[in-house]
Formats: structure tokens, C-alpha cells, sequence
């Protein structure tokens, strides 16, 4: 496809005047220009790049992929749902979307029977996806039902302008009634299963308040449940952060110790909390998901115990 730049685009982002002038998804031109499959007059331009009048810009839009998912008949807890979005509280254990190991059974499954219109910017293989929860984190998250709707929603994601309130449980005591994990995440380098707070890493901010401290009696150990609210939205962010600050959340055999609470399916993370706005109507719209039985019942456990103790 061939581009040129007019009047009414001067001056604009590369990315912007593309979807401007175009009228493609800005998230895929996104995706295009950061992997350097558009030509801006022969060269390679980086999407913030200010186009001029005139620019002659070249790329191919890559052809759609064949549906290969199946939608299946897979019980979903829809906590609301409109035209151009629907909330959904994922069950711990849910992978988000397909992948290698994967291909069936996830929420996009269920997403492609209980919904069907779905946005289209992440491809066939997460169609509506917005943001993910990993699979054995619990709780809410958003889904889009049209890619006008899909963009504002990864706006407010971007510009961080939606409320995200995780409660987690856990290990140790942690004595500060409140504080701020500012860290940069990246791949860690020496096992690319994982995160790790490293130099250069991407910009992460998690805000924690403890609710509840459950001793163990011995001067050590014990748990200690939090509410943590996200600034930013990087991969495992929370369960990374907690981790760095000596204080991994229990059940994380990914970033925790072997020896947690039982019963151990996962980490005691959940989504409580998703606020943001809507799409169409800017109405702003907050949501709550109760935490599941286990959590509950685990935090039960740990006050019976605390009691015992005093």
C-alpha cells in the first residue's frame, strides 16, 4: 500500500497519520512500524517520526489468518457487558489465550461461544484481548467487542488511566503499612521463563497497603495479605515485585519458596478491582469480583490460626 502524506496530516506521528489517512487499526500500523515493515521516502522511520507533506509511505498490510480456534461451550462469569465491551472474572487456572500447550479450553475459547463479535487488532489467536491475567491469577479483566473500542481501552491502559486493584497473599510479615515498589522489569537474563527487576528494564510501578498480618508465632515467617495497585501493566509485574521486596506471594512457584500454603493450585493473587471508562459514552465505570472460595477460605484459616497464637 502506498501513503502520501496530505495537508490535513502534517505535522502528525507517523503512526497517526497512517491511521488517519488509512483508516487501519493505529495498533497494527503500530506493529508494522516497529518491525520495520513501513518505508517512510525508501527508509525506515520510527512511529513517533513527524511526517511532512508529500512523504511517500510503503507497506504491505499482511493478509488475515485462518481460524483455526474453536469457540467451546465453556461456562463464563460475565459481570457485565454492553456493545463495546464486556468484564469478565476469570476462574484461577484459566489460560487467557491460546499458545503452544494451550489450545483449547482458554478464555478466548469460551470469549468466541459466549460472545462471538469480538475486536479484531490482536489477530485471530486473541481476538478481544485487551489485557491479559496469567493463569493462576483470579479476577477481572476487560474485553473488547469492536477494534474502536479495543483502542480506547489500550489508550487508557497506556496512559494508565484505569483502576487495577489486586489482593494477594503474601509470605512474611511486612511491617510498613503502606508503600511503593518503583522498579524497572525485564526478561530475566539468566532464565527466560521469568521477570526480574533489572537495569534497563521497562518502567514498573506497584502502590501495596496491608489489610490483614498473620503471625506464625516463632518470631518468623507468617503471611501478611495486601492490596497492591497497579501503575503500570508489565508481565507478572506483581508477583515480580512482591518477590523483590522479600515478600513473594504465596503459592508462586514461579517467584516464591516450595514450602507455601496448601492447598497450593497457584498463586493467592486476584483481580478485585477494574475501573475504566467506557468507550462510547465516557461513562466511568469501576467493577468488583469477591475472591474465590479457596482465597477466602485460606484467609479464614490464617485468623483462626492468628487467634490461636494470641
Amino acid at each position: 500500500m502506498k501513503v502520501i502524506i496530505d495537508e490535513k496530516n502534517v505535522g502528525a506521528r507517523l503512526d497517526k497519520a497512517l491511521s488517519t489517512q488509512t483508516k487501519l487499526s493505529r495498533t497494527l500500523l503500530t506493529e508494522l512500524i516497529r518491525g520495520d515493515k513501513v518505508t517512510v521516502n525508501d527508509n525506515i522511520k520510527k512511529a513517533k517520526y513527524k511526517v511532512l507533506l508529500g512523504d511517500v509511505i510503503e507497506f504491505k498490510v499482511p493478509e488475515a489468518e485462518v481460524l483455526n480456534i474453536m469457540a467451546e461451550d465453556i461456562p463464563l462469569d460475565i459481570i457485565y457487558e454492553d456493545s463495546d465491551l464486556a468484564v469478565i472474572n476469570k476462574p484461577q487456572g484459566m489460560v487467557v489465550h491460546p499458545s503452544n500447550g494451550h489450545s483449547s479450553g482458554t478464555l478466548v475459547n469460551a470469549l468466541m461461544y459466549q460472545i462471538k463479535d469480538l475486536s479484531t487488532i490482536n489477530g485471530v489467536v486473541r481476538p478481544g484481548i485487551v489485557h491479559r491475567i496469567d493463569k493462576d491469577t483470579s479476577g477481572l479483566l476487560m474485553v473488547a467487542k469492536n477494534d474502536k473500542a479495543h483502542e480506547s481501552l489500550a489508550a487508557q491502559l497506556k496512559d494508565q488511566k484505569n483502576k487495577r486493584r489486586y489482593l494477594a497473599i503474601v509470605h512474611g510479615i511486612i511491617e510498613k503499612d503502606h508503600g511503593t515498589i518503583d522498579a524497572p522489569i525485564g526478561r530475566n537474563p539468566k532464565d527466560r521463563l521469568r521477570q526480574a527487576v533489572v537495569a534497563g528494564g521497562k518502567s514498573a510501578v506497584t502502590r501495596f497497603e496491608v489489610l490483614e498480618r498473620f503471625p506464625s508465632g516463632h518470631g518468623s515467617g507468617g503471611f501478611t495479605l495486601v492490596a497492591c495497585r497497579l501503575e503500570t501493566g508489565r508481565t507478572h509485574q506483581i508477583r515480580v515485585h512482591m518477590a523483590y521486596i522479600k515478600h513473594p506471594i504465596a503459592g508462586d512457584s514461579l517467584y516464591g519458596p516450595l514450602k507455601t500454603l496448601i492447598p497450593n493450585r497457584g498463586q493467592f493473587l486476584h483481580a478485585e478491582t477494574l475501573g475504566l471508562k467506557q468507550p462510547t459514552t465516557g461513562e466511568e465505570m469501576e467493577f468488583k469480583a469477591e475472591l474465590p472460595e479457596i482465597f477466602k477460605n485460606t484467609i479464614k484459616s490464617l485468623r483462626n490460626k492468628k487467634h490461636q497464637i494470641g
